[in-house]
Formats: C-alpha cells, structure tokens, sequence
C-alpha cells in the first residue's frame, strides 16, 4: 500500500504540463514572434504554416521570404492537430493578410499515430475558419504528391494523399477559400513526386522548391492585385 502510493505521488509530481505544452512546441518561434513589429496599414504580410517542407523552404530559398513580408512558420514532423494548436500564437497573433496552411503528409505517416482522413481534413478547415474568423484570407494548400515514406512502413500515401486532396478542394469550393494545388503541378503522374523535385520521395530539392515558390508566387500576385 505504502509502494503504491509513493508511485501516485511521484506520478502527481511529474510536471506533465509542461511536457503537453512543448507537444505543440509553443517555444520553437516564440522570441521570433515576440520581436515582430506590428503590421503596416499597406503591408501585405503572409504566413506559411507547415511541417518539414514549409520550414525547408527558408534555407532553400531565402530571399524569398528575405525580400517579402513573408514569414516561414513551418516545423519538421508536425502533424495538423499540433498545428492546430500553435496556429493562435504562430499565425493569428502575427496579423497577416494571409496564411498559406501546407498539412497533412505527416499525419497521413502516422508521426502521432493513426487518424482518419477526415480528422486531418477537420484541423485544416479549422485553421482556415480560424484565420477566416480573424480577417486573414486562408489558402488551402495540396498536400505534396508522395508515393512512400522511407522513415515509415504500413501508410499508403499514394492512395491517401489524393484522397485528402479531393477533400480539401471540395471543402475550399464550398466555403470560397483559395485552394493551391501542389499536387497536380508536381506529380509523377503514378501520385508520387517526380524525380528531380525530391531528394526521398518526401522532401524537396532546391528545383522543387523553385517550383513551390513559383506557384505561391502566381497565386499571391492574384491575390495582391485583386483578381
């Protein structure tokens, strides 16, 4: 009786909640945000929210968000639902114009393990009504095209993928919200990437983020100019 209740003590002293909030890894752009200064009345500041691919795209292109209002606000391995929950303190309290929400490979890879296409389709939808919500334009983005993952067997994303994709447009044409395809732009036509674009099947070469830039860059000139 004595042993067990040590146990529950020591269990009851365990600082738990810390472990929950660095889940999420709240820390990881916390002094970066802190040190933004508000936005200009005729700035047309942009948030990328993403996983390896987005935080990726600051070192194989720069100047792309050097020479914008652009900020990068990707972090390797995450999954939609940890996303979900920085999305407060990484996007909305940032004030963009717009937030580009780039998710879903790593929940399709089972990183924090099995979840239902739907219940990724839900974290992105609600990220966009919460940007929506707080007068920031959501852009729905594709999921990359993908055919395995090396780091884990068992998940299909040549079949999942699309199958996200299809959700993701459906709900970005119902609702009104812009909806990037990725996908159709970087396919090998058999639902992987294609070869000069990925260095695994997964992550991209510094040509397959040219080609990400280009796209993005296309879409925010609409969006700019209003068409």
């Amino acid at each position: 009786m004595i042993t067990r209740l040590l146990f529950v003590l020591i269990v009851a002293m365990t600082p738990l909640s810390i472990h929950a909030q660095e889940w999420a890894q709240l820390d990881r752009y916390a002094s970066d945000n802190a040190a933004i200064a508000p936005r200009a009345a005729d700035e047309y500041r942009v948030v990328f929210m993403g996983d390896s691919i987005t935080e990726g795209w600051s070192v194989a292109n720069p100047d792309f968000f050097a020479d914008n209002p652009y900020i990068n606000r990707g972090i390797s391995g995450q999954v939609t639902a940890q996303m979900l929950v920085r999305f407060r303190q990484d996007v909305l309290a940032l004030r963009p114009r717009a937030v580009f929400i780039l998710a879903g490979t790593n929940d399709i890879a089972e990183n924090q393990g099995p979840v239902t296409l739907e219940t990724i389709a839900g974290h992105v939808e609600s990220m966009a009504e919460l940007a929506w919500a707080h007068g920031i334009e959501p852009v729905i983005c594709s999921v990359l095209p993908a055919s395995h993952y090396a780091w884990r067997e068992g998940p299909d994303p040549a079949t999942d993928i699309p199958r996200l994709n299809d959700m993701l447009r459906a709900y970005a044409d119902r609702i009104g919200f812009r909806y990037l395809d990725y996908f159709a732009a970087m396919t090998d036509g058999e639902n992987g990437l294609q070869a000069d674009l990925t260095t695994d099947g997964v992550h991209l070469t510094h040509l397959g983020y040219q080609r990400l830039t280009t796209l993005a860059s296309g879409l925010l000139e609409e969006m700019t100019t209003g068409q």
